[in-house]
Formats: C-alpha cells, sequence, structure tokens
C-alpha cells in the first residue's frame, strides 16, 4: 500500500493547509499519491488533489474527506486559543469528528498528529486538550499510531519564525535552563506517510521523533544555532518564568489574538525536559531524520528572506 510511486489508494488528510500539512500534501503529491484533503477556504486546483471544503466541526464534510479513504492523516488543530474552550473544540471535538466520520466509512487506518506537550497535560491547556484527543484515538476501533513532534521547524513556519526574528535582530530571550528536541518538517512529513502502511511494528503505538541530534537542544545551543542560521552573534538573556509571563500578558495586550507568547506557552516553555525519548523512537528501519539541523536551520532563515519575513 502507498508506495513510493503510487498505488491508487486514497490518502486523506486534515489540516493540509498548515505548515505541517502543505509539507506532507507536497511529499504526498511527488510520491503519486491520491489525495483528498480539508480546508476551510477555497483552495488553487492542483493535480491529485480532491479538495474538501469545510472544517473539523462539520460532519458532512468529514464523512465527503474519508470516503473511500484508505488512511487519514490527522494534522489539523489549535495551537493558539484564549481558553481551555478553543482548545478543546479543535483538539479534543475535531479529533473526535475526525474519528467518527473514519468509523462510520470504514476507514481501518488513521495516523494521529499530537504533540510532546500532551506527556504533562497539567502545564498547559494545550497540552491537556492534547493528551484528550490521544485517549479518543487510543479507545476507537481504529488501527491507529500517534506520532508526538517536538518542536518543528521549515519553511512556512509561523511559530519557530519569532525565535529567527530575535535573531535577526541580535537578542534573544531565553527561558529558564532546559532541553528539547526539534524536527525539519520535511523529516516529519516523511514519517507520517511512512507510517501509512501500518503493520505490527507501528500499530497502537505512539511515537516520538527528533533530528537525530545526540543528546538533544538546550536553549542555549538552539538559539546560537538559530543565529549562525541569520548569519548573527546573538546576546542570550535567560529570564525566569515570573518574567517571561510579563512579556506574555504585554504580547496579548499588543498583539491580541495574534501573539505568540501567551501565558499558557510559558509553562510550556518553561518545563525542564521537552527531549523526544529514546524508547519512543519510530523504528529505525522504518524511519530516519535526514535533514541536519544546522544547514535545516540555515536554508529555513533563506527562505523566511526569500518571502520577505526576514530582511
Amino acid at each position: 500500500m502507498f508506495e513510493e510511486n503510487g498505488s491508487g489508494d486514497l490518502l486523506a488528510i486534515t489540516g493540509a493547509t498548515g505548515f505541517v500539512g502543505q509539507a506532507v500534501l507536497d511529499e504526498a503529491l511527488r510520491r503519486g499519491m491520491e489525495v483528498r484533503a480539508l480546508a476551510r477556504r477555497p483552495q488553487r486546483a492542483r493535480a491529485g488533489v480532491e479538495w474538501v471544503r469545510g472544517d473539523l466541526g462539520d460532519e458532512r464534510a468529514l464523512k465527503r474527506l474519508v470516503g473511500r479513504a484508505s488512511v487519514v492523516i490527522h494534522i489539523a488543530g489549535v495551537v493558539n486559543a484564549p481558553d481551555a474552550e478553543g482548545f478543546d473544540e479543535g483538539n479534543v471535538r475535531g479529533t473526535l469528528n475526525v474519528v467518527n466520520a473514519a468509523l462510520a466509512s470504514g476507514v481501518g487506518r488513521l495516523v494521529h498528529v499530537s504533540s510532546l506537550a500532551a506527556r504533562e497535560p497539567g502545564l498547559s491547556l494545550y497540552g491537556a486538550s492534547k493528551r484528550k484527543g490521544e485517549q479518543i484515538v487510543k479507545a476507537s476501533s481504529l488501527d491507529w499510531t500517534v506520532v508526538r513532534p517536538p518542536a518543528v521547524y521549515g519553511p512556512r513556519d509561523t511559530e519557530m519564525f519569532e525565535l529567527f526574528k530575535l535573531a535577526q535582530r541580535g537578542v534573544m530571550l531565553l527561558p529558564p535552563r532546559g532541553q528539547l528536541s526539534i524536527i525539519h518538517v520535511v523529516d516529519l512529513a516523511r514519517l507520517l506517510l511512512a507510517l501509512m502502511p501500518g503493520g505490527e511494528e507501528v500499530t497502537h503505538r505512539i511515537f516520538e521523533p527528533d533530528d537525530g541530534e545526540p543528546g538533544g537542544w538546550t536553549h542555549v545551543t538552539l538559539a546560537k544555532a538559530i543565529g549562525l542560521a541569520v548569519g548573527r552573534s546573538v546576546t542570550l538573556v535567560p529570564l525566569p518564568q515570573r518574567a517571561l509571563h510579563w512579556i506574555a500578558w504585554a504580547d496579548k495586550a499588543f498583539r491580541g489574538a495574534g501573539a505568540k507568547l501567551t501565558p499558557d506557552r510559558v509553562d510550556y516553555m518553561c518545563h525542564p525536559d521537552w527531549m523526544a525519548e529514546l524508547g519512543m523512537a519510530p523504528p529505525p528501519g522504518l524511519w530516519r531524520a535526514q535533514v541536519e539541523t544546522g544547514l535545516g536551520l540555515r536554508a529555513t532563515a533563506a527562505w523566511y528572506r526569500e518571502a520577505g519575513w526576514l530582511k
């Protein structure tokens, strides 16, 4: 099923217009796959893609999305919301709707994109909603696999782009000491597609992929690497959690719903361990990260400049 040059099976994708979803869609089309993709707004025509207009709350659209599909990759979700209700709407009820649509249509296989935040649901409203979404998937009778990506970077990303902007200005504000993993969006896309056929090694498993960097990253080493990527020597300013909360409230007051640093995200960021667990890595015979992070960061910075996001 789903060989490199395509096999006629239909792949259904939620979140195909988002950062990760676009990378998955591009890679699936490169492999010659037939794709049906959910989108809230009209999209330009693309060979090999059937766009379905709707969202995760639209049962009719979800039924059309998954009809005749062999596999669903569920990527869509909410990263920023003003309250628990906003996160639950996208990450809990939205996931439940996708699962129910897949079950009703006889789709056997679901690859569900969660987050490392689901490991610590008490830290943030986002993490709590992603854990609930996982529980819905695990309780279903589907042939499922859950993927918990760490911080994802690459072209088109608007979240880690904030770090590139700070590095370009020569000063980066950092959380307290901690370790983390990251992954390039193309490597994540390759993993999600590699998981589509299922099988004994991956069915009913939760995977935590990363970039393969031994020992992962600290906030300091990652900040320096981003500085190198944008060609700047960066002054690093570690801040206590309370100070970051103040900045988050200021960001909310200044940018409103467009704020990137929210109080909820501060609590997540200040957790000392966001390393992908080695024991939860995908099978090495199935997938390994291919993008060397230093090169990936520089290519991402170059994309931001070409797109006019960085000067």
